[in-house]
């Protein structure tokens, strides 16, 4: 028996429905690992039962409901130990009480610390890009511009050194923010974080209680894992449209969501399979917060949205028209796919159509058919295209889409790739297999 790995790639600014079809695959192909391969603790991926249950995977695999079903943290994730502690007692509530039994952490991973959640909630404030409020991104930043301090998973089982570590990087950050930090309670909270001596060795003692119920994996203990005869799936974090190279700088998270990204770490185990990428996309767009969003539409806000809520880090949840332009540019920033999955088709239930955007009229007048994709990634670029999404009109087509049907023949002809599987609701008992895979 071969191992079929499978991606799910989103192909949006995420909440596309990476969860559902996670869920939905580890019961159609019985498979035995979900791998997250990139972002980290930000990721929120909803799985909705159909006898009810719910809940918002944050670091845990969208199909750890199904029992046996193991999810491994691959390098380069960044793992967030503490919050790892509230979503196993939040699985627990829900009726999984065996979610860290079934979880595997490479050791290499990064790992974010109270650290790194203030100094980014701070950075936010002052800069007001976007941000989940969770630390992700400062955890890649500070391991970019301090290699040395960077804390692994695996450190954490060094109580001595794992200490110096955030000893250094809570001083180092203290520094930064101490002079220019907002003056306001919450922030003046999160400064006095960075600078109590005393809370490394707090933070430590819980990560470590972690540590000792997951120990850190080795390179080969995962690659044996995921090597396994059966089905791996691979869970993207989040759309390609939030890409940390292909996203609109600077509203982007700090993490890959592509293909080759997918391959990447296959290759890095010694692991040379083919693996079988499938986009996912709602059949509206929608976004969280800061950043563009040309086709936003107001019309469409009284769609319910149980588990996007407005307030919090993410800040408001915007919903939009279909958008060919960002679709196409998608489907090219994330690389060759097997096809596409889709979600909430049962729009069309709420609203009598969905327009179809097949350009942009800008300030001067200019008709754009298309958004150009760089050679090589290049910030400047993105920023660029950033500037003309937030001035971009949307144009849309003479025919409105009415029905599931007309949608799903509109993506096709786009992209050229057949809608495999579509969901009309919120569980994995709504999904519909279309094309054969």
């Amino acid at each position: 028996m071969t191992t079929r790995y499978v991606s799910l790639l989103g192909l949006g600014f995420g909440d596309c429905g990476k969860g559902l079809f996670t869920d939905f695959l580890s019961l159609h192909w019985q498979a035995h690992t979900v791998v997250r391969f990139n972002g980290g603790a930000q990721a929120g991926h909803n799985v909705v039962l159909p006898d009810g249950r719910h809940h918002t995977f944050s670091q845990f695999g969208a199909a750890t409901f199904q029992p046996g079903v193991a999810t491994v943290l691959a390098q380069p994730v960044v793992v967030h130990p503490t919050a790892l502690h509230f979503e196993h007692r939040a699985l627990q509530q829900a009726g999984v009480h065996d979610a860290l039994e079934r979880l595997q952490i490479d050791a290499r991973c990064r790992v974010t610390t109270p650290f790194h959640q203030a100094a980014g909630r701070l950075r936010e404030w002052a800069e007001g890009h976007g941000s989940c409020g969770v630390g992700v991104g400062e955890t890649v930043r500070q391991a970019l511009a301090a290699p040395e301090l960077a804390l692994h998973y695996g450190d954490l089982t060094d109580t001595a050194g794992a200490r110096h570590k955030l000893e250094a990087l809570r001083r180092r950050l203290h520094a930064e923010f101490a002079t220019h930090a907002p003056a306001h309670d919450a922030a003046l909270q999160e400064l006095a974080l960075l600078a109590d001596a005393q809370a490394a060795h707090h933070w430590l003692a819980a990560a470590q209680a972690v540590t000792r119920q997951v120990p850190p994996q080795s390179r080969d203990a995962i690659a044996a894992r995921i090597a396994r005869p059966g089905t791996v799936l691979f869970e993207g974090a989040q759309g390609v449209l939030l890409d940390e190279w292909r996203g609109f700088h600077p509203h982007t998270s700090w993490s890959t969501v592509s293909t080759a990204a997918v391959e990447a770490v296959l290759a890095e185990l010694g692991l040379r399979a083919p693996v079988q990428h499938l986009g996912v996309l709602r059949s509206y767009l929608t976004r969280h917060g800061a950043g563009p969003l040309p086709t936003a539409d107001a019309a469409l806000d009284g769609i319910a949205e149980p588990h996007n809520p407005d307030a919090g880090w993410q800040g408001a949840f915007r919903r939009g028209q279909p958008d060919a332009l960002l679709l196409r540019y998608a489907l090219d920033a994330v690389g060759p796919l097997d096809g596409l999955v889709a979600s909430h088709l049962d729009v069309f239930e709420r609203v009598a159509a969905l327009r179809w955007c097949s350009g942009y009229r800008l300030a001067a007048g200019e008709q754009l058919a298309a958004l150009p994709l760089s050679a090589t990634p290049d910030l400047a670029h993105q920023a660029k295209l950033t500037q003309v999404l937030k001035q971009a009109q949307p144009v849309y087509d003479g025919t409105a889409l009415s029905t599931p049907q007309a949608w799903i023949e509109r993506v096709e002809a786009l992209s050229g790739q057949p809608v495999r599987w579509a969901s009309c609701g919120a569980t994995h008992a709504a999904v519909r297999s279309l094309a054969p895979c």
